[in-house]
């Protein structure tokens, strides 16, 4: 099977792309599955954008398959930027005949683009299509870490079939499991019960409330640099930003914050695949939802090129392009090792890994963390980060 058995084009009248658009604009730039037969040509591709127009999943939110196209038609108006761009726009998934078998597709499609180092930026569609992407990694065999921004945890009580309510369940209970961690931002209180709370805490999975998260934003880009995959709940923006979803509130991120939260996402090294969903185009305002997460594709895009490939793997972390710091904490038996970058000046921490483990976890052992979390160290406290990586490791 090839994935153009998987795709069907996209429809350019929607979008409103003229011939007298800037030469600069995206819709001249990106190269996207207009007509049967004419698939793009993705050797050359660094990024695949893929329309998922799936939502019979979903519970209250019935329309939100029709996000992609509305989502483009303001993506193609916005200019290049200062970075040269490589992506492929490969048109939309065939909805199968259940969403199981869209499932399907969407996992085939995302593998098949990974394991060609193509990033596959998805809009959907209902939030249930998050599990989908991550079926993609079991395909490959790869253990992942997931950064989720929603206002509540997808947990769900019905476990007889996958929403966009419950995936996460899903996704936890999965077997074989390849997730190594979860991470939710900006998760609101009064969504959430104690019980989901209690069950993060179990798992040592990381969860931020959102007033936790804004108060210091820039401390976001560790938290997102350790994600290989990324989930996107529209409903996570506050109401005046983002009306288009059923489920949207009058609390949440403002445009601006989302906007750099999803440029730390672009920046990653390690993440490899993005999904935007819940927009559901009858409840927005002027299209402005629509606009805003084509803003948000946007930044990722500048972050996306704007890497600085400095991820200290086993291989380089001895090279001069680092900075090595030892801490030693009082009554600790381990010394805590800080590795910064000095290309970026990013940092990282090293949780020692059982020998047996260390091939399977080299990419989970080496933390992310911030100048922070050196800080705290120096002060004989052990970072969270690393308690929690620590804790997985026994």
């Amino acid at each position: 099977m090839e994935i153009t058995d998987l795709l069907e084009p996209i429809d350019r009248n929607n979008l409103q792309i003229t011939e007298a658009q800037h030469p600069l604009s995206l819709s001249k730039i990106i190269t996207s599955y207009c007509n049967k037969g004419q698939f793009p040509n993705l050797e050359s591709a660094d990024i695949a954008i893929i329309g998922i127009k799936e939502d019979r999943k979903t519970l209250n939110n019935s329309g939100c398959s029709l996000a992609p196209d509305y989502v483009r038609k303001y993506l193609y108006q916005l200019f290049q930027g200062n970075f040269k761009t490589k992506i492929a726009d490969i048109g939309n998934i065939i909805p199968g005949e259940k969403a199981e078998d869209t499932y399907s597709a969407v996992k085939f499609t995302v593998a098949y683009l990974i394991e060609n180092n193509i990033l596959p930026v998805i809009i959907g569609g209902s939030q249930d299509l998050t599990y989908a992407n991550y079926m993609a990694y079991e395909t490959l065999g790869q253990i992942i870490n997931i950064v989720t921004v929603d206002s509540s945890f997808d947990l769900g009580t019905d476990k007889k079939t996958i929403n966009n309510s419950n995936y996460l369940s899903a996704i936890f209970t999965h077997q074989p499991n390849y997730l190594f961690n979860f991470t939710n931002l900006g998760y609101q209180s009064y969504f959430v019960d104690t019980d989901a709370l209690e069950l993060m805490d179990k798992l040592y999975f990381d969860v931020y409330r959102l007033g936790q998260v804004r108060q210091c934003i820039q401390e976001v880009e560790p938290i997102v640099r350790n994600g290989d995959m990324f989930s996107v709940d529209i409903s996570s923006i506050r109401q005046s930003d983002a009306p288009a979803s059923a489920n949207a509130s009058p609390n949440g991120f403002y445009g601006e914050e989302i906007c750099q939260i999803i440029r730390y996402a672009g920046l990653s090294d390690k993440l490899s695949s993005i999904g935007f969903y819940e927009l559901n185009p009858a409840f927005d305002k002027g299209e402005q939802s629509a606009h805003l997460v084509a803003q948000m594709i946007w930044y990722f895009f500048e972050g996306f090129y704007n890497r600085k490939n400095d991820f200290p793997s086993k291989n380089n972390k001895s090279s001069n392009n680092y900075i090595k710091y030892v801490v030693s904490i009082k009554n600790f038996q381990n010394e805590i090792v800080f590795y910064k970058s000095k290309i970026s000046d990013r940092w990282w921490m090293e949780v020692p890994c059982p020998s047996g483990l260390q091939l399977k976890y080299e990419r989970q052992h080496l933390v992310p963390c911030s100048y922070n979390d050196y800080q705290a160290a120096c002060k004989e406290e052990v970072p969270d980060k690393w308690w929690q990586v620590y804790q997985k490791f026994l």
